[in-house]
C-alpha cells in the first residue's frame, strides 16, 4: 500500500507542484497518461530516468551551490531513505540522488522542501540551476558580492511561465572576478561583477556553449546596470522561445542563434520584447544577511597534533586561502568523483558547525567550500576531515579530476568515465606527486560528447566514444586538448586530437605530461604549448596508442565494467515525445487558456499574458500538424498558419494571425490587455476545436520531431 503524501511544513511555493507530481505519477500508472507525454512533466519537477530500468535520477536545483548544514543533513537523511545512501555532486552546483523510485519522488521532494530545499526546474527545458563562483563574498579580489543577485535571477525564474518549455535548456553563470571561475565563457547567459562611477553593473556574455559543437560566448555588454540583467534575460529568453529551433535538437540551444544571426541582430530582437516586459528595472536587494554568522574564534585552545605534517602543509597551500574577511579561511574540501556518502555527509555537517559558519558551497569541479574558518582552528579542523577521509590535498589541481556519472548511470553514457577518472587520479599520484598542487592543468571526462563532465572547458579532456574492430566494438576515448581559462580570464574551448581505446588513456596521458615537462619553454601555460606545437603534433604525439592490431583481449572491456563491452545509447531524457495525438495538442492548449485564466484572477498580468500567447502557437500548431506542416520553431507556426491556413482561405479568421498574435510584445502587460488578449487567445482555441471536428481526422497521429515547437 503506497504511503499517505505528507505535506506538514513544505515550502508553499512547492506544495502544488508535489501533489501533482504525486497525481499525475498515479495518472501514468493506471494508463490515464502516456508515458512518453509524462516524461516531460517530470523532467521539470527533476525526475530524470536512469540507464537502469525503473529507477530514477532525482536532481535538486540549489542555486550557487549554497546550503546550509540543516539541508545537507536533509539531503543525506533522503539519500539513506530513498535512494542508495550517496550523494553526487554535480559541475552545475546541485546534488543528485539515484536509483529512486518514480512513487518515492514526491515524498523525497516533500521531505527536501521542509528543509528549503527544490527540485523544481532542475531538468527539462527550462532555465537550469544558475552556477557561481564559490568564493563569491568572500574573495579577496572581488568587486561585491554577486550572490544576492543569482537569488534574484533564480527566484524570478522559477516557475516562469515564459521559460517553462522552451526548445532546449537555459544556463546562467555569474563569476565573482575577471578570473572567471563559474565559466561564465561557455553559458547561455555569463555575467562578471563591474563598477562604473561607483555604479553596480556586469559584463554579459550571451550564447556560448559545450557539447559537440562547443562555442565561447561573445561580450554583448562590456557594463549592463544592475537594474538592467534580468530584464534583459527575460527579453533574450522570449527570442530565444519564439525563433529558437525545436525539432532539431542537437541545434537548439540558444549558441545557434547567435551564431546563425550574429550579435547585433539577437539583440534588435531583445530589444523589440522590451515593450512586454512587466517591469524595465528590477531592483535586486543587496542589503540582505549573504554571509552567515562566523564561528566563536578559540584562539587560547591547544594547538592539536598533527600526524603528518607534510600533507597539512600541503593541504594548507592547495585547499585553504584567506577570505577578504580579516581572520578567517575558507576551505575547499576535494570530492573525488564528486560523490559522497550520506554517513560522511551527517558527519560533516557537525564538523562544519563545529569550525566554521553554518554555510557551504558546493563548487563547480564537484567539490565543497566551507567558510569563516578561525585561523587557529584550521589545525583541528583539518585533523577532523581527514579523519573523514576528506582532507587530500590538491582541490581544484590537476589530481582532482571532474567526471560525470557516465554509463553508471546516464542514459547517453558510451563509455565509463567514472573508473577512468580513479585510473588518471592513480597515475598521477604514482608518477607526478610534485604535480598534486599544480591548478594551471585541469583534466575533465565526460561519458558522451554532451559534455556534461565539461571535457571541452578542460587543459586535458576526454568523452566517451567507441571504436569498431571488426565485429566487435571497444570502448573509446576522444582526446581534446586547450581548453578552460588562463590567469587572465580568457576562455578556451579544447580541440579534438584523437580517438583511442578507452584501456590505453592512462598512457596517453603520461605521454602528453612527459612530453610537457621536456618541451615547455620555462613555466609556459599548458595551453600555450598545446597552440604553439599544433593539432597534428599530438596526433603524431598519440598515433600509435590508436593502432588496432595490437589490441588485447583486455581492451574490450571498459574500466570498471565486469563483462565485454556493448555500446549501448539511451535516447536523452531531454528528447521530448516518441508521438502524440492532435487532440492531445489541444488539450495543451485548453490548459494554457486555464492557467491564464487563473493567473488573472491573481492579478499576474505578465505571467496570464504568456500563458495566452502559448496557447495561440499550440492551438495552431495543432491544425498546422493535422495538415502535416512541420513545426519546428514558434515564429515559424505563426507564419505558417497565415500562409496556409489564411492566406488559402482554410481558416476564416478577421485578420492575419501573426499580428493577432504579436500583439505581445506592442502592449504593456496590464489588465486591459491581459483580459483582452485572453478572451481571444481562447476564441481562437474554440474555432481551432470546432475547425478539427469539421475537417480533420481527430485521432491522427504525429511525430514528436514536428510536436516539440
Amino acid at each position: 500500500m503506497a504511503t499517505k503524501l505528507n505535506l506538514e511544513n513544505i515550502q508553499s511555493v512547492d506544495k502544488q507542484d508535489i501533489i501533482e507530481l504525486d497525481r499525475k505519477i498515479t495518472d501514468v500508472r493506471l494508463g490515464r497518461i502516456d508515458e512518453e507525454r509524462f516524461k516531460h512533466y517530470r523532467l521539470t519537477r527533476g525526475v530524470y530516468g536512469q540507464r537502469q530500468v525503473g529507477v530514477q535520477m532525482f536532481r535538486t536545483k540549489i542555486p550557487f551551490g549554497r546550503l546550509t548544514t540543516e539541508q545537507l543533513e536533509a539531503l543525506a537523511q533522503a539519500s539513506i531513505q530513498y535512494s542508495t545512501g550517496n550523494l553526487h555532486l554535480t559541475t552545475r552546483q546541485n546534488i543528485q540522488l539515484h536509483y529512486v523510485k518514480l512513487g518515492d519522488s514526491p515524498h523525497l521532494w516533500a521531505d527536501l522542501s521542509r528543509a528549503g530545499v527544490t527540485a523544481m526546474g532542475a531538468c527539462g527545458n527550462t532555465v537550469r540551476n544558475i552556477t557561481a563562483s564559490a568564493k563569491a563574498g568572500i574573495h579577496p579580489e572581488e568587486l561585491f558580492d554577486v550572490s544576492p543577485y543569482v537569488q534574484a535571477m533564480f527566484e524570478y525564474f522559477l516557475r516562469n511561465p515564459i521559460c517553462q518549455e522552451m526548445g532546449r535548456k537555459i544556463k546562467i553563470a555569474f563569476s565573482a572576478t575577471d578570473e572567471d571561475s563559474a565559466f561564465a565563457y561557455f553559458h547561455d547567459f555569463g555575467f562578471i561583477p563591474r563598477l562604473k562611477e561607483g555604479k553596480r553593473g556586469f559584463k554579459v556574455l550571451l550564447g556560448g556553449g559545450l557539447g559537440a559543437q562547443a562555442m565561447v560566448a561573445p561580450t554583448v555588454y562590456e557594463f549592463l546596470e544592475e537594474e538592467r540583467i534580468i530584464p534583459f534575460v527575460e527579453a533574450a529568453i522570449r527570442v530565444f522561445d519564439r525563433y529558437g529551433e525545436r525539432e532539431k535538437r542537437m541545434k537548439a540551444r540558444m549558441k545557434f542563434l547567435l551564431k546563425k544571426w550574429g550579435v547585433a541582430h539577437f539583440l534588435s530582437l531583445v530589444e523589440k520584447e522590451y515593450p512586454s516586459l512587466e517591469q524595465l528595472t528590477v531592483h535586486i536587494d543587496t542589503t540582505g544577511n549573504w554571509q552567515p554568522t562566523p564561528p566563536a574564534s578559540d584562539l587560547d585552545h591547544k594547538e592539536p597534533t598533527i600526524a603528518n605534517v607534510t600533507s597539512y602543509k600541503l593541504w594548507q597551500l592547495t585547499n585553504t586561502f584567506e577570505q577578504k574577511q580579516a581572520g578567517y579561511y575558507a576551505v575547499l574540501l576535494k570530492i573525488r568523483l564528486g560523490d559522497i556518502s550520506a554517513s560522511s555527509a551527517l558527519k560533516l555537517a557537525a564538523i562544519i558547525r563545529q569550525y566554521a559558519a553554518n554555510e557551504l558551497r558546493l563548487t563547480v569541479n564537484q567539490g565543497i567550500l566551507i567558510k569563516y574558518v578561525p585561523k587557529a582552528s584550521l589545525a583541528a579542523l583539518y585533523n577532523a576531515l581527514d579523519e573523514l577521509g576528506l582532507a587530500d590535498a590538491g582541490f581544484g589541481a590537476i589530481v582532482d579530476i571532474t567526471a560525470c556519472p557516465g554509463t553508471d548511470t546516464c542514459n547517453l553514457g558510451v563509455s565509463n568515465s567514472t573508473a577512468l577518472a580513479k585510473q588518471l587520479e592513480n597515475v598521477l599520484l604514482e608518477n607526478y606527486a610534485h604535480l598534486i598542487g599544480e591548478k594551471a592543468i585541469q583534466i575533465k571526462i565526460s561519458g558522451c560528447m554532451n559534455a556534461c563532465g565539461q571535457h571541452m572547458a578542460a587543459n586535458i579532456g576526454f568523452h566517451g566514444s567507441s571504436i569498431k574492430v571488426g565485429k566487435e566494438v571497444l570502448p573509446a576515448m576522444q582526446v581534446v586538448l586547450g581548453g578552460g581559462v588562463d590567469e587572465k580570464g580568457n576562455g578556451f574551448i579544447a580541440e579534438k586530437i584523437i580517438k583511442l581505446p578507452s584501456k590505453r588513456i592512462p598512457t596517453a596521458l603520461v605521454w602528453l605530461l612527459d612530453d610537457y615537462e621536456e618541451k615547455e619553454l620555462g613555466g609556459e601555460y599548458f595551453n600555450d604549448y598545446v597552440k604553439r606545437q599544433g593539432k597534428r603534433y599530438f596526433y603524431n604525439l598519440l598515433k600509435a596508442l590508436a593502432i588496432k592490431d595490437n589490441l588485447h583481449p583486455s581492451d574490450f572491456w571498459d574500466w570498471g565494467q565486469e563483462k565485454p563491452y556493448q555500446k549501448e545509447i539511451g535516447v536523452g531524457e531531454c528528447a521530448g515525445v516518441a508521438f502524440d495525438m492532435v487532440a492531445t495538442i489541444i488539450n495543451d492548449a485548453k490548459e494554457k487558456i486555464q492557467l491564464s485564466n487563473q493567473a488573472l484572477k491573481e492579478n499576474l498580468w505578465g505571467d496570464s499574458i504568456y500563458l495566452s500567447y502559448g496557447a495561440f502557437v499550440i492551438a495552431a500548431k495543432a491544425v498546422l500538424l493535422g495538415v502535416d506542416i512541420k513545426c519546428n520553431t514558434q515564429i515559424g507556426i505563426i507564419n505558417d498558419f497565415d500562409k496556409e491556413l489564411i492566406e488559402t482561405g482554410k481558416f476564416d479568421l478577421d485578420g492575419n494571425f501573426a499580428e493577432l498574435v504579436l500583439q505581445i510584445n506592442k502592449n504593456t502587460p496590464e489588465e486591459v490587455f491581459a483580459v483582452t488578449y485572453w478572451q481571444q487567445a481562447a476564441a481562437f482555441l474554440e474555432q481551432v476545436i470546432e475547425y478539427r471536428r469539421k475537417e480533420l481526422d481527430g485521432s491522427k497521429r504525429v511525430l514528436s520531431e514536428h510536436y516539440k515547437a
